[in-house]
Protein backbone atom coordinates (compact mmCIF):
# COMPACT_ATOMS: atom_id res chain seq x y z
CA UNK A 1 0.00 0.00 0.00
CA UNK A 2 2.68 2.24 -1.16
CA UNK A 3 1.53 6.22 -1.01
CA UNK A 4 2.83 9.42 -2.34
CA UNK A 5 3.14 12.60 -0.78
CA UNK A 6 4.04 16.02 -2.85
CA UNK A 7 6.08 18.26 -0.45
CA UNK A 8 8.27 21.28 0.04
CA UNK A 9 11.56 20.77 2.01
CA UNK A 10 13.67 23.01 3.53
CA UNK A 11 17.71 23.43 3.28
CA UNK A 12 19.64 24.37 6.23
CA UNK A 13 22.11 26.74 5.63
CA UNK A 14 23.39 27.52 8.94
CA UNK A 15 23.45 25.40 12.32
CA UNK A 16 21.43 26.18 15.42
CA UNK A 17 20.08 24.58 18.20
CA UNK A 18 17.18 26.34 19.66
CA UNK A 19 16.41 28.98 17.19
CA UNK A 20 13.51 31.40 17.28
CA UNK A 21 10.88 31.44 15.13
CA UNK A 22 11.84 34.91 14.38
CA UNK A 23 15.24 34.03 13.19
CA UNK A 24 14.04 31.47 10.89
CA UNK A 25 15.42 32.15 8.00
CA UNK A 26 18.99 33.13 9.00
CA UNK A 27 19.17 28.99 9.15
CA UNK A 28 17.65 28.54 5.41
CA UNK A 29 19.79 28.11 2.64
CA UNK A 30 17.20 27.44 0.37
CA UNK A 31 13.92 24.98 -0.90
CA UNK A 32 13.61 22.14 -2.85
CA UNK A 33 10.70 19.06 -3.23
CA UNK A 34 10.59 16.06 -1.78
CA UNK A 35 8.35 13.17 -2.68
CA UNK A 36 7.70 11.53 1.08
CA UNK A 37 6.67 8.25 -0.14
CA UNK A 38 4.87 6.07 2.67
CA UNK A 39 4.31 2.21 2.90
CA UNK A 40 0.76 2.82 4.30
CA UNK A 41 0.11 -0.80 5.23
CA UNK A 42 3.48 -0.90 7.65
CA UNK A 43 3.00 2.65 9.21
CA UNK A 44 -0.44 0.86 10.01
CA UNK A 45 1.06 -2.44 11.65
CA UNK A 46 3.12 -0.38 14.57
CA UNK A 47 3.16 2.62 16.29
CA UNK A 48 6.51 3.47 14.73
CA UNK A 49 4.75 5.20 11.63
CA UNK A 50 8.42 6.67 10.52
CA UNK A 51 9.26 2.93 9.71
CA UNK A 52 7.04 3.23 6.64
CA UNK A 53 8.56 5.91 5.00
CA UNK A 54 12.02 3.89 5.77
CA UNK A 55 12.76 2.01 2.90
CA UNK A 56 15.36 2.30 0.14
CA UNK A 57 13.99 5.31 -2.15
CA UNK A 58 11.18 6.25 -0.60
CA UNK A 59 12.46 10.15 0.11
CA UNK A 60 13.24 11.15 -3.78
CA UNK A 61 14.43 14.78 -3.01
CA UNK A 62 15.45 17.63 -5.83
CA UNK A 63 16.99 17.56 -8.81
CA UNK A 64 17.81 20.81 -7.21
CA UNK A 65 17.87 23.30 -4.62
CA UNK A 66 16.38 27.27 -5.42
CA UNK A 67 18.33 29.89 -2.84
CA UNK A 68 16.15 30.92 -0.36
CA UNK A 69 16.63 34.15 -1.96
CA UNK A 70 15.14 33.30 -5.32
CA UNK A 71 11.66 32.58 -3.35
CA UNK A 72 10.10 35.46 -1.99
CA UNK A 73 7.70 33.55 0.19
CA UNK A 74 8.02 29.75 0.76
CA UNK A 75 4.63 30.42 2.21
CA UNK A 76 3.01 31.19 -0.93
CA UNK A 77 3.55 28.53 -3.86
CA UNK A 78 1.52 26.31 -5.41
CA UNK A 79 2.02 22.85 -5.07
CA UNK A 80 0.92 19.92 -7.32
CA UNK A 81 1.33 16.08 -8.09
CA UNK A 82 0.38 14.00 -10.81
CA UNK A 83 0.39 10.44 -11.84
CA UNK A 84 -0.28 9.77 -15.78
CA UNK A 85 -1.39 13.09 -16.56
CA UNK A 86 -4.24 12.66 -13.50
CA UNK A 87 -3.58 15.24 -10.88
CA UNK A 88 -4.12 14.25 -7.62
CA UNK A 89 -2.63 17.05 -5.14
CA UNK A 90 -3.39 20.62 -6.12
CA UNK A 91 -2.87 22.92 -3.10
CA UNK A 92 -0.74 26.26 -2.36
CA UNK A 93 2.09 26.56 0.58
CA UNK A 94 -0.47 29.19 2.39
CA UNK A 95 -2.29 26.09 3.42
CA UNK A 96 0.69 24.37 5.48
CA UNK A 97 -0.65 23.60 9.01
CA UNK A 98 2.84 24.08 10.39
CA UNK A 99 4.38 27.39 8.89
CA UNK A 100 8.20 27.13 8.40
CA UNK A 101 9.09 29.45 11.49
CA UNK A 102 7.42 27.40 13.58
CA UNK A 103 8.75 23.81 12.85
CA UNK A 104 12.34 25.10 12.76
CA UNK A 105 11.72 26.17 16.09
CA UNK A 106 10.13 23.20 17.29
CA UNK A 107 12.04 20.51 15.13
CA UNK A 108 15.63 22.78 16.44
CA UNK A 109 14.31 22.99 20.40
CA UNK A 110 14.59 18.49 20.32
CA UNK A 111 17.94 18.30 18.17
CA UNK A 112 20.09 20.83 16.62
CA UNK A 113 19.69 21.78 13.34
CA UNK A 114 23.34 21.26 11.39
CA UNK A 115 24.04 22.45 7.53
CA UNK A 116 22.49 20.32 5.18
CA UNK A 117 19.39 19.06 7.15
CA UNK A 118 16.14 18.94 5.51
CA UNK A 119 13.09 20.15 6.45
CA UNK A 120 9.77 17.94 5.43
CA UNK A 121 6.73 20.42 5.49
CA UNK A 122 3.53 17.93 5.12
CA UNK A 123 1.67 17.42 2.31
CA UNK A 124 -1.11 18.56 1.14
CA UNK A 125 -4.81 16.66 0.49
CA UNK A 126 -5.09 14.15 -1.90
CA UNK A 127 -2.80 11.51 -1.13
CA UNK A 128 -4.23 7.76 -1.93
CA UNK A 129 -5.08 6.67 1.43
CA UNK A 130 -7.64 9.58 1.97
CA UNK A 131 -8.96 9.10 -1.29
CA UNK A 132 -12.32 6.90 -1.68
CA UNK A 133 -11.67 4.46 -3.18
CA UNK A 134 -8.05 4.25 -1.82
CA UNK A 135 -5.48 4.76 -4.74
CA UNK A 136 -1.88 3.19 -4.44
CA UNK A 137 0.62 3.37 -6.52
CA UNK A 138 1.65 1.18 -8.73
CA UNK A 139 4.63 -0.09 -11.33
CA UNK A 140 5.02 1.67 -14.31
CA UNK A 141 3.88 5.11 -13.26
CA UNK A 142 5.62 8.42 -12.96
CA UNK A 143 4.78 10.72 -10.50
CA UNK A 144 5.70 14.28 -10.93
CA UNK A 145 5.50 17.04 -8.10
CA UNK A 146 5.79 20.70 -9.15
CA UNK A 147 6.23 23.25 -7.06
CA UNK A 148 6.32 27.18 -8.31
CA UNK A 149 9.44 28.86 -8.55
CA UNK A 150 11.58 25.70 -7.68
CA UNK A 151 10.50 23.18 -10.55
CA UNK A 152 9.70 19.75 -11.11
CA UNK A 153 10.46 16.39 -9.46
CA UNK A 154 10.15 13.06 -11.49
CA UNK A 155 9.69 9.97 -10.16
CA UNK A 156 9.08 5.85 -11.45
CA UNK A 157 7.41 3.45 -9.80
CA UNK A 158 9.44 0.58 -9.92
CA UNK A 159 8.39 -2.87 -7.93
CA UNK A 160 11.27 -4.74 -6.15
Amino acid sequence: MVDYEAELAVVIGKAGHRIAASEWEKHVFGYTMMNDVSARDVQRATTQWSLGKSFPTFAPMGPWVVSRDEIADPHRLGISLTIGGERLQDSNTSQMIYRIPALIEYLSGIVPLAVGDVISTGTPAGVGMGRTPQRWLKAGEEMAIAIEGIGELRNPVVAE
